[in-house]
């Protein structure tokens, strides 16, 4: 064979292996592409697709000045036999995305209003409810901030203090079930005493300053009502059994009461021009029928009855003599029950004004039989055009403009139809 036959059967020969070369090359990238169609559709269930998320560079595309994806050297370009979709699927064999879509942000809680928390009971007073006593104990650290009290400014119902321990700061306070403005309610089966302790800060010497806040914390001392008193021992006597229950155990109470007059008033505080509703009341024990009486009422700026200023407003057991000593419009109203009696006040204020005044009003209850009649020593009359009676002759209201004294020849405790009187009733008002 001549040298040219060589050379041409080596160049078939030559030719023959890189088409052969070629297919194998064809046949792998078919193959490669086969796998990776595989891979997707078989992909398991709840794997993050191949897809980028929103904001992160899709693979295949290269911002400028960052070196394309691959195993290529900077400069150099990648094959121009490889497939791009190849290279993704590849991408994303060899490093599997870990993105998430982002957790719902939960709604923040909110506490309502039954899970804030409740008001509790003050821990520095404390209080002891004897037979017929009231013994009230407080910490000179009240408002339980460090700071101590002044004595002096804490007052039991307008009473001051007992008794003071220096040594362990502990303020004591004792008064009768009747006493230091406590008020007295009834239900079927509990009598409730309800006193007040009033604290109220001084300001700092020779300055406007206070650094502790005003408190008021009831206090109510709670008793069993007896119904049987069959117990108490009678004793030889011309006075009947009731009548003598009845003088021991009358309850009295004075109260301000809404415009309306069907509910007890929530606050004390009043402005001048307003009109005072109030009304006074004795409970009705073991069925005898009574009838309640406002003897007298005083105002003053403290709770001493005796202190200047004062201003007597009902007079000579039940003569109202504001409206006529002022031209109010204070007056008695009719009766609904004999048990209640109730009358309107206008409100006014001690010289020189200050910005608010703290009266106290002080008046004495009385009951009678209901049976017993209307008459100088037991009445209610107001000043309107003349002295008028809230029940009965309003001829019982001519000694208003003189002096209605009590006739000495009438025994007053001899019998239920005459009054049982009840230590004064305070009561506080602001105007």
């Amino acid at each position: 064979m001549s040298l040219w036959a060589k050379i041409l059967v080596s160049s078939l020969w030559a030719k023959n292996l890189a088409s052969l070369w070629a297919k194998i090359l064809v046949s792998s990238l078919w193959a490669k592409n086969l796998a990776s169609l595989w891979a997707k559709n078989l992909q398991p269930v709840g794997q993050v697709p191949s897809e980028q998320p929103v904001g992160q560079q899709p693979v295949g595309e290269q911002p400028v000045g960052q070196q394309p994806v691959g195993d290529q050297p900077v400069g150099q370009q990648p094959s121009q036999d490889e497939d791009p979709e190849s290279s993704q699927s590849k991408q994303t064999s060899e490093n599997p995305l870990t993105w998430r879509y982002p957790e719902v942000a939960k709604p923040e809680h909110r506490h309502t209003v039954s899970e804030r928390l409740k008001q509790v009971a003050a821990n520095s007073v404390s209080a002891q409810c004897g037979e017929s006593v009231v013994r009230v104990q407080v910490n000179q650290d009240l408002l339980g901030i460090g700071r101590l009290i002044q004595p002096e400014r804490i007052t039991l119902g307008g009473c001051a203090a007992t008794e003071e321990d220096a040594d362990v700061h502990v303020i004591t306070f004792e008064s009768e079930l009747h006493g230091c403005g406590s008020e007295l309610t009834m239900t079927e089966d509990v009598l409730i005493y309800t006193f007040t302790l009033v604290y109220e800060p001084k300001p700092l010497a020779n300055t406007s300053i206070v650094k502790t806040s005003a408190a008021m914390v009831d206090i109510e001392c709670h008793y069993l009502r007896n119904h049987d008193v069959s117990s108490n021992a009678l004793k030889p006597t011309w006075i009947p059994y009731t009548s003598n229950m009845v003088a021991e155990e009358l309850y009295f109470s004075l109260r301000l009461m809404t415009a309306d007059w069907q509910f007890e008033r929530p606050s004390n505080l009043y402005y001048l021009g307003d009109i005072i509703n109030m009304e006074a009341s004795v409970m009705p024990y073991h069925h005898v029928p009574l009838r309640v009486f406002v003897d007298r009422c005083v105002a003053t700026l403290a709770p001493d009855v005796h202190t200047v200023p004062r201003y007597s407003f009902i007079e000579d057991h039940g003569c109202l003599v504001d409206a006529k000593l002022t031209g109010s419009s204070s007056q008695f109203l009719s009766r609904s029950q004999d048990h209640k009696i109730q009358f309107q006040l206008e409100s006014f204020r001690f010289q020189p004004q200050n910005d608010s005044q703290q009266l106290y009003i002080t008046c004495h209850l009385k009951a009678a039989a209901a049976s017993s009649p209307i008459d100088a020593e037991n009445k209610a009359c107001s000043f309107t055009d003349g002295w008028k009676a809230a029940g009965g002759d309003d001829l019982v209201c001519g000694c208003c403009d003189s002096s209605c004294a009590v006739s000495k020849a009438r025994d007053l405790d001899s019998d239920l139809g005459k009054c049982q009187s009840k230590p004064e009733l305070y009561y506080q008002f602001k105007m």
